[in-house]
């Protein structure tokens, strides 16, 4: 998903540590009074059809269902809106569902089977350039009966019922939402923990807990929250520091994060791990300026992951040197061993049996107000162009006009971070540089393809462990991508606050309502 948004493995030490479920023990003193979050995650879409990001999808797991879920820590799916879910064949190509009965949208409606095959088909049909449609690569039809749904998919795919439990998953009103195209305005009609009681574009959003819920989250949302949106990481610390908000994440200044005290007795402090990592791609179609491979491979020698992440991230980032992040399995170090650290005459040598025109002009687009997004930029135009044989053209855009520019083919080379979709190694792959994946560079590879196809088949997904490397040394070749950084996880809440522990643990779930004020 991109951040963008996708973090695993991120708090699983504070979980065992603390115990999944102990936040609901803990009493409220403040009942009624809504718990503020801050971010700097915008909002893409309201429907789930036209949005594939982490701020839209972090409000789609409170307002909408899946079919499946994740609990806290778990890295397998868990059923949600459905009752149960199982393959029903042991090639992987038949999934079946069983909903829950009485679910009801806000219209009163019962949900059936007939909703779910429709939110997907939807999908497909829209085929938003910035929606999830491209997840969803395997799924060939949907059937309903009753409360029973049935996915049909094209090839093997034992990582479908990830995606299933994603925000691609989020089950609309079929009579709410049209068939052809995205619905607009504020209104949500879904099914979840909460209920969208207002909502301002990048203002705020106020959630309510919904009284009809029905699924994993038991006992359902306790209390209200209001989801504050603010520009700039500067802009989010500044109301973290003048109490405006009691809850925020890694989205803080990199120079704030870094000095983060947990014996603070002001403030509660969870830092672990986490799998969120940020590429620069690369827009390979022919005519375009890193079209031929060798050029790409020259950037690949001349950017430097310890100095950007040393002084842009003061140290709150760890450099990243493959596509899948360290601690998942199928992790390699395949560009360090290609490209292990910054030399230039490697890279002009690349450059002049490329027969290339020095320096090389390409343009850099970024998001606006998206981290340290600017600062990074900055220093990989430094880097480039103090090589002599690179020339950076710097444009910073408003996120959705920027999601929209690179889903156009419009940028050269785009810098975007990464928050799982789901904790497997495969959300690194097809959805990064698989034909037609989200991130649009114009990258096609039948051999990249294939291996991403294999790995699939397998249930166990250890046995996929060679295909994920296989990948990853070929991507280290082609270069249609390059890794930056894999981001450690934060959650900073005030000292009254509980619960901050299980709200993201990069399984694509932002957990609402495990906050509570003590």
């Amino acid at each position: 998903m991109r951040s963008v948004r996708m973090r695993i493995l991120a708090v699983l030490l504070v979980l065992a540590a603390v115990g999944v479920g102990a936040w609901q023990l803990v009493p409220s003193k403040k009942d009624g009074t809504a718990i503020t979050v801050g971010t700097t995650d915008a909002v893409t879409s309201l429907d789930p059809a036209g949005a594939y990001d982490a701020g839209s999808w972090a409000l789609f797991s409170n307002v909408f269902q899946s079919l499946l879920t994740f609990a806290p820590g778990g890295t397998a799916p868990v059923p949600d809106a459905a009752k149960s879910c199982a393959f029903t064949d042991g090639d992987l190509t038949t999934y079946r569902c069983q909903l829950r009965s009485g679910l009801t949208f806000p219209s009163g409606r019962k949900m059936t089977g007939e909703d779910v095959k429709y939110s997907f088909d939807r999908i497909m049909k829209i085929k938003s350039p910035v929606g999830p449609a491209s997840l969803l690569d395997t799924l060939r039809s949907v059937d309903a009966d009753g409360l029973t749904v049935t996915f049909h998919l094209s090839s093997p795919d034992a990582t479908f019922p990830f995606k299933v439990a994603t925000g691609a998953g989020s089950i609309v009103d079929h009579t709410a939402y049209p068939a052809g195209k995205l619905r607009t305005g504020s209104r949500v009609d879904g099914t979840g923990p909460y209920t969208l009681t207002s909502y301002t574009k990048d203002t705020r959003a106020v959630l309510a807990p919904s009284s009809h819920y029905l699924g994993a989250v038991k006992g359902g949302a306790k209390r209200p929250v209001e989801l504050r949106y603010y520009a700039t990481p500067a802009a989010l610390d500044t109301a973290w520091k003048d109490k405006r908000v009691e809850v925020t994440t890694d989205q803080l200044p990199p120079a704030v994060l870094a000095d983060l005290n947990p014996s603070d007795p002001s403030q509660r402090v969870f830092e672990a791990d986490g799998s969120e990592t940020r590429n620069l791609y690369f827009n390979t179609r022919a005519g375009k300026p890193l079209h031929n491979p060798k050029v790409r491979q020259a950037m690949a020698w001349l950017i430097d992951r310890e100095r950007l992440a040393a002084t842009v991230y003061d140290g709150t980032v760890d450099p990243l040197y493959s596509l899948i992040p360290a601690g998942l399995t199928g992790h390699t170090a395949s560009f360090f061993d290609d490209y292990p650290e910054p030399d230039r005459k490697k890279a002009r040598k690349l450059l002049t049996q490329a027969g290339v025109t020095l320096p090389v002009r390409f343009t850099y687009g970024y998001a606006k107000g998206r981290g340290a997004g600017e600062q990074e930029a900055t220093e990989i135009k430094r880097e480039l162009e103090a090589s002599g044989l690179f020339k950076v053209t710097l444009k910073g855009y408003e996120w959705t006009d920027f999601q929209k520019r690179w889903a156009s083919g419009e940028l050269d080379a785009y810098a975007v971070g990464w928050v799982a979709d789901f904790p497997d190694p495969d959300t690194f792959q097809a959805a990064l540089v698989g034909t037609g994946s989200a991130m649009n560079t114009g990258y096609s590879s039948k051999t990249v393809d294939r291996l991403i196809k294999d790995s699939r088949r397998y249930a166990d997904r250890g046995e996929a462990d060679r295909d994920f490397q296989s990948v990853q040394q070929t991507v280290a070749q082609d270069v249609p991508v390059l890794p930056l950084w894999q981001a450690k996880e934060y959650v900073v809440t005030t000292e009254d606050i509980g619960g901050g522990q299980y709200l993201s643990d990069g399984t694509g779930v932002f957990r609402l309502w495990s906050l509570t004020q003590l």
